[in-house]
Order: structure tokens, then sequence, then C-alpha cells
């Protein structure tokens, strides 16, 4: 006994016998057969209890952390409701840790669960406030959505959202930013995901280093209902993981990888292989997809894929036969930057007979996307609608020409820094683009200039609504006043950084137009006056509802006659024009306060005698700017802040109840102050930076 317990002397505990001399004694024992008898005593409590080990004296740790994590496993799978496993994990780390790895098929299902998870959930519905965020982010499906940005991207915060949202109709959408911080995302937080929410169908992974083919593969083998996958920049991803989701996630429908270097054609020919349901792909910057993942995708997914979008990828003129030849399903395409394209490539795209059904077409920054291989794709898409082209160095007039021709269908053309267009191009792109043509723009096109003569027949067009024309310094009087005669039903007009129009083109353009124009943007058209808005209230205020004045040479003459004529205007932008407070008080006074949408930002003589008027307009304005607008003092602001506040009642006879549909943001920024008054489903606040 004694080497057992390590101390010296004999066996016996009691060397000298008995310590009581007298059996009869033995009468006080508590139990028969103990030498030691403990004479009852009141019970001292003991706060942090200490064992004797090695001859000193170590603090005991609380009970429940003895026990091994397999314990507390099986004593959280068998909790009797979501709930009360969420306050178990806000316990410590640990326990969250744990928590977060229960699977939702290893939660001891039981009738205590569903009446406690029914009890908790009518709890809530009565105006109980729940350990979650507000769930004011429920879907109309009853999934729940979170995103998690930057910093706040970590592991701790993804078992947190897990272990949260399973009482609470499971996490449908799931959106994580990373950074480059050590303790940001990482496999132990997506297999908490993987573990806590198999509902999830949304999930986007943007900027994880850290994230590599595990973290994915445990979302794949616990989220079989996954729909949408988006990958950017996430380094450490490769094949692999695509080879999980495409075994455990066959109802994958959209797929987007952007910036994965890793990733190749053999995971794309999974996807392609077990996801009957893929209608959406965008492959962007993947170095490693070339033609064969392209060519297996489409020729896999031939009768599902509606959208696709291919970006920087070393791909040929063999991935452009192949869509031309596969893409029977699809209905829009973009094609950017893809160096390795050559016209013959656009050619047999548009002569494979595939592209049935394609609406919508976008190429950009493409050296193949020539007059004779556009003009194949306009044959070889008769359904198509909207094409837009963007850098495209080697179009010229002609091959802009036969494209409208062949595309009858065609009812939006957007041209984008298409040098070799000129104004030639131009009108007979608005000629032969059909009765069917709606909209059209362009826009830093520099080889459209004004030319008097060598311009086709023109003949109305009848459908055209919607005329942009954006940074075009070619573009002037002339082109506006063929544009006139052209286009008599226009509803939209857009005309900016337009240097060389003046009244004398924009008028004439205004006046033929017979069905009113309900948006007019003329921002930074330097030489236009009082004239033009006068006109185009005259003529058009009955129907206006949105006018672009930024920049313009307009006075208060053009607010007078914007407030005596235009009754549905909500939105006015009059930024960095010559008005004073004059055009400011004419504009509260004549104008029924339907306005909702004031700019008057760099109008340097706008000062604090416009508060008045400010604060009439500003029961209906949603929104309010006055940045650079220096005669207006920092009190002044403050006060109209104030009157804002005070003043406003949506309700009348009601100045307390506001309206959750209500919203008003006032921004004010000046070189020493920045104001912001919002008042948003109900809160106020005021925020004020040095």
């Amino acid at each position: 006994m004694s080497k057992l317990f390590v101390f010296s002397g004999s066996d016996d505990f009691c060397p000298g016998g008995s310590i009581y001399p007298n059996l009869k004694e033995s009468s006080l024992f508590l139990y028969p057969n103990q030498d030691v008898y403990f004479p009852p005593c009141k019970r001292y409590r003991v706060c942090s209890p200490f064992v004797f080990a090695g001859g000193t004296f170590e603090q005991k740790k609380p009970s429940i952390e003895v026990l091994p994590d397999e314990c507390l496993f099986e004593i959280f799978r068998r909790l009797p409701g979501g709930q009360e496993r969420s306050t178990c994990a806000c316990v410590s780390k640990r326990w969250l840790t744990l928590v977060s790895n229960i699977r939702r098929d290893e939660i001891n299902d039981n009738k205590t669960t569903q009446a406690s998870d029914l009890e908790y959930e009518s709890t809530d519905k009565k105006g109980g406030v729940s350990s979650e965020d507000v769930d004011s982010d429920v879907e109309g499906d009853g999934y729940l959505s979170r995103s998690l940005d930057g910093k706040k991207a970590t592991d701790v915060r993804l078992a947190s959202i897990a272990v949260g949202t399973a009482s609470r109709g499971g996490l449908g959408k799931l959106f994580i930013r990373g950074s480059k911080s050590r303790h940001g995302v990482t496999t132990v937080g997506l297999r908490a995901i993987s573990h806590g929410c198999p509902s999830l169908r949304v999930l986007s992974l943007w900027n994880l280093f850290s994230v590599g083919d595990e973290g994915l593969c445990e979302i794949a083998n616990g989220c079989h209902q996954l729909e949408k996958l988006d990958l950017c920049h996430c380094p450490s991803i490769t094949d692999k993981s695509l080879l999980a989701v495409a075994k455990g996630c066959t109802n994958l429908t959209d797929l987007t990888i952007e910036g994965c270097a890793n990733i190749g054609n053999e995971g794309l020919q999974a996807i392609a292989r077990s996801c009957p349901n893929l209608k959406s792909v965008s492959i962007k910057d993947c170095p490693l997809v070339g033609d064969q993942g392209v060519a297996s995708l489409l020729s896999l997914a031939s009768y599902s894929l509606i959208k696709l979008k291919l970006q920087a990828l070393n791909i040929t003129d063999v991935s452009l036969a192949v869509i031309g030849h596969y893409g029977k399903a699809m209905t829009d395409l973009s094609l950017t930057s893809l160096p390795n394209v050559s016209e013959k490539g656009f050619w047999v795209m548009g002569n494979g007979h595939g592209l049935q059904k394609l609406k919508s077409f976008t190429v950009t920054s493409c050296r193949g996307a020539t007059d004779l291989g556009l003009e194949a794709v306009g044959k070889g898409c008769p359904n198509l609608k909207q094409l837009c082209l963007s850098k495209c160095p080697f179009l010229s007039d002609k091959g802009l020409s036969s494209l409208a021709k062949a595309a009858g269908s065609l009812e939006c053309l957007q041209l984008e820094e298409c040098h070799r267009i000129t104004q030639f191009g131009f009108f007979c792109s608005l000629i032969n683009c059909g009765a069917k043509l709606k909209v059209i723009s362009f826009a830093n096109c520099l080889g459209i200039k004004d030319l008097n003569s060598g311009l086709p027949p023109l003949s109305p067009c009848e459908s055209l609504r919607s005329l942009s024309i954006h940074n075009c310094p070619g573009f002037g009087d002339a082109s506006l006043f063929a544009l006139g005669k052209l286009c008599p039903q226009l509803q939209h007009v857009e005309l900016c950084g337009l240097h060389g129009i003046t009244d004398a083109g924009v008028l004439p353009l205004l006046e033929s137009c017979e069905a009113g124009l309900l948006k007019v943007n003329l921002s930074g058209c330097v030489n236009l006056s009082d004239k033009v808005v006068q006109t185009i209230s005259n003529l058009h205020g009955w129907t206006l509802e949105l006018l672009n004045l930024d920049g313009c040479k307009i006075s208060d003459a053009s607010l007078v006659a914007i407030a005596e004529n235009c009754q549905l205007l909500t939105d006015l932008d009059i930024s960095k024009c010559t008005i004073t407070d004059s055009g400011i008080a004419a504009l509260a006074h004549f104008n029924p306060i339907n306005l909702q949408i004031l700019s008057v930002s760099g109008c340097s003589m706008v000062s604090d005698k416009s508060l008045p008027s400010l604060g009439k307009l500003g029961k209906t304005l949603l929104g309010l700017n006055l940045q650079q607008c220096k005669a207006i003092s920092s009190r002044a602001v403050e006060l109209l802040t104030e009157q804002l506040w005070r003043t406003w009642s949506p309700f009348p006879g009601n100045t307390v109840v506001l309206s959750f549909f209500f919203f008003l943001q006032v921004s004010i920024i000046r070189d020493d102050l920045l104001l912001l008054l919002s008042l948003k489903m109900g809160v106020g606040f005021m925020a004020e930076f040095p």
C-alpha cells in the first residue's frame, strides 16, 4: 500500500489499532465496516474546488468541460430543439464548433423536438426577439440569405450562421467576400455550412485564398440542393472541387468561374456530364480552360444551356464553331477579349445554324469581329433582338450596314469605341434595321462626323423609341437635323458630352417628336441655352418625367418654364448651371410639389436664401444633392436637416408614424462637413464626419 500511494511507513493506516478501544462505540459509525466517523456538520460552499496532485494544489476545471468532445456531441444532438442548440453554441467557441458539426440527419428526431420548434416559431411570430438578426431578409421561398464581407468573413461567423439558421427555415443564399486576412474563411467554416445548411441553393465565394478543394468538397457532400455556384479569385480551388460538385450537386443550374487559375477542362467536362439542368455558365480569366473544355460543355449541355459568357480565355475558332453548332437552346451569348479567335471563327459560328434561338449577342475586344464574320452571325441568328459591339477595330460602315440588314428582328443596337464607323454607317444601320428597332446607342465613336452630303435616302424609322449618343465629338447639328426627320416617335433622348451641338440642331429634333418625350438627358452639352429648355417644357411638359441639364448654359428662366409646364417631372438635375435663389424659389412656388429627386450640385450662386424653398420641396423629395454649393453655409444645412425631419408627416395630423415605404436622403458634402439625413423604414439618424 505504501508503494502504491508513495508514502513512508507500514501498510497500516492506524498502526496503533482501532481509534475506538471500546467496540460498543461502533454504533457511532455512519455505515458498518468503516474506520472513520464524520460527525454531521454544515456543508461549506466551495467556489473553486482544488485537488491535490504531485505535492501541489491545482484548481479543478468545471465538470462540464471535463467531458470529451464525443460526449458533448451526443448531448447536443439530443437537445429538444434548435433554439436550445443555438443557446449552447453561445457558451464558447468549443461548443460552437461541436454544435456546428452536427449534421441534420444526426439530430435525434422526436416529437419533443418538433413541438419545441413549433413553440419557438409561434413565440417569434407573436413578437419575440430572436437571437439571430431580424428576419427582414426572409425571401418568398422561405429561405434566409446571409452575406459576409472583408474581415467579417471568418470561420466563427460561418459556424454561427450555420447554427442560427438551422431552426429558422434554413440558409438558402450565402455570399462571402473575403480578404487577405489570416483569420479568413477556411475549410472549417465551409464544413460547418455543409453540416448545418443542407438547403443551401446559392453560394458565392470571392477572394478566398485560404479555401481549397477540401472546403468546396464539404459543400458538395452536404449541400445537395445547390443550384448556383460563383467562384471568383479562389486560386486554391482546382478541378477536384468541380468533380465533387458535379457528383453531389446535380441540380446545379448556374456556374460562374472567374480568376481561378487551377480550374481547367476536366472540371467543366464533369459539370456538363452530371448536371442536366445547367442553364448559365460564365468563365473569365481561367488560363487552363481551352477548346476541349468549352466543346465538352456545349456538346453535353446542348439542349439546356441558355446563357454563355466567355472572357479572357485561350480558346480558338474551334470553340466558336462548336457554339454555332451545339448552341441550340442558347439565347444569350457574350464573347470578350478572345485574342486567338479570328474572322473564320465568327463566320463558322454564324453558318453553323445552331443559334436559331439567340436573342442577345455581345462582342467586346475581339479582333475576329470583322465585317464578314458579323454579317454571317446576323444571317445565322434570325431571332437576334439585342446586339452590343464594343472595341471592334475592324468593323466598318459596310459591315454594320450588312449586319443591320441581315438581322431583321433587331430591337436594340449598341456600339461603343468602334472608331471606323462614320455618319454614313450610323444612318445606314438606322435605316436597314427594319421596322422593329426600338433602341440605338452610340458611345465614344470618334469616326462619326457631320457630313452635309453623301447620306443615303432617308425614310422615317417609326419604331425607334430611344436615342442615345454619348461622347461622340464629331456628332453635330447636321446629324441632329437629319434625325429629326427620321425619328418622329422618340420618347427617350440622351445627348451627352456633345460639345458640337447647339440650339439650332436640338430644336428640330425636339419639335419632330410627336409621341411626347418621357426622359431627356442633355448633360455636358455646354452650348445649349434656355431656349431648348423652354421648348422642351412647352412641347413635352405634359409627359416629361426626367430632365438632366448638367453643365448646360441655363438660367432661372428655364426653372420658371419647368415649374409652370412640367407637372409630371420627378427627376431634375441642374448641376453646374447658372441658376440662383430666384430659380429655386420659382420651382418651389409654381410646381405642385411632385419632384422626387433634385440635384443642384456645383451651383455657386445658390445660397442660404434658398433654405425655405428647399424645405418646401423637401415634402416630396426622395433625394437632394447640394454638393459643392459653396454659398450654402453649414448652419443652413443643419437648419434644413432639422426642418425636413420636423415638418414632414406622411399622414395628415400624424407626425409620429412613419411610412415603411418612405425614403428621404439629403446629402450635402462640403470641405468641412458631411450631413446625412435619412428616414428609412421608420428610422432616422444624422451623421457628422470631420
